[in-house]
């Protein structure tokens, strides 16, 4: 006994039945994505409206246009991700980081070689310039200044009795004189500077006058005259003076000593180099009170040390 289904049935089972109509096919637009800025493009895939069924006129164009866009942003999704780029948890692509190899211990050596090469320099240049300055000061040193005595002129010689600044009577020497010096400087290369330590002309181991030669400088080869100013006014003889015979104009004959010393210094580098030489003077002399004179000095008289 066959069942007959009802119109109930029947009208259930009418929605569920496959449509006769054909079903139109929908297309999707990929849009890019908010990560487009840094290459990373993800396709998202939401259906246009210009392709929903109600335009049915546009199928055919648009079904075109979806599948080169479907296609392109396949290879663009695949092409764009920049090497497939890590990202970390705030979204930010993760970096590669370059390693620095090998220890510091080279760039420390090669400053510390630097440093050495610098003090090794150093010490080369000073001692080069020691050597050139030993050198140039052992050349020198040969050139020592050429100190002559000329004469010596009496303009006053006197003596007297009289007392000393405490009242003991003795006798009292004044003499007034000036003596002549020829200074030579034979350095070719520096001139030198000269001057003297006081000039004593001595009677009995008694300085009776004194002077002093003023300093001045003297160029290289070259040769000049000096003078120096003696003067030695009422100076007691005490013990030395008993010796003295004397008459009413004064004594006949006294004998003199002139002594010092001549220094000379050349500057041949600067300060840096010098060379200093001192010749010690002894000359003696006799001096006639009774008559003013000239005394003139060969070479061998006088003693040069």
């Amino acid at each position: 006994m066959l069942s007959t289904k009802s119109e109930s049935d029947i009208t259930s089972l009418a929605p569920s039945s496959p449509s006769r109509s054909p079903k139109r096919p929908v297309y999707y637009v990929q849009s890019p994505s908010r990560d487009s800025h840094d290459g990373d493009k993800s396709s998202t895939m939401q259906p246009s409206p210009m392709e929903s069924p109600s335009h049915p006129s546009s199928v055919g164009r648009h079904s075109r246009n979806s599948s080169a866009s479907r296609f392109s942003g396949i290879f663009r999704s695949s092409s764009g991700r920049k090497g497939g780029r890590k990202r970390n948890d705030k979204g930010w692509p993760e970096c590669g980081v370059i390693m620095e190899e090998g220890p510091y211990d080279e760039f420390e050596d090669k400053a510390f070689t630097r440093r050495c090469q610098a003090l090794i320099a150093l010490f080369t240049f000073v001692v080069l310039f020691t050597v050139f300055c030993l050198i140039i000061w052992g050349a020198s040193r040969p050139y020592k200044a050429e100190i002559l005595v000329k004469s010596f002129a009496v303009h006053n010689f006197y003596i007297g009795e009289g007392s000393d600044f405490s009242g003991v009577p003795t006798k009292l020497l004044t003499v007034n004189g000036t003596l002549k010096l020829s200074v030579y400087n034979p350095a070719t290369i520096f001139g030198i500077h000269v001057t003297s330590n006081p000039v004593n002309l001595v009677y009995s181991e008694i300085p009776v006058a004194t002077g002093q030669l003023k300093k001045y400088y003297q160029p290289r080869k070259s040769r000049r005259t000096v003078s120096v100013m003696l003067e030695g006014k009422k100076v007691p003889l005490y013990g030395a003076g008993s010796t003295l015979t004397f008459t009413q104009n004064g004594a006949a004959e006294i004998p003199l000593v002139l002594k010092f010393e001549v220094r000379s210094r050349g500057n041949v580098v600067g300060k840096l180099v010098r060379t200093k030489h001192r010749k010690q003077i002894s000359c003696p002399l006799v001096i006639d009170s009774t008559k003013t004179k000239l005394i003139k000095f060969k070479k061998t008289t006088c003693q040069y040390h």
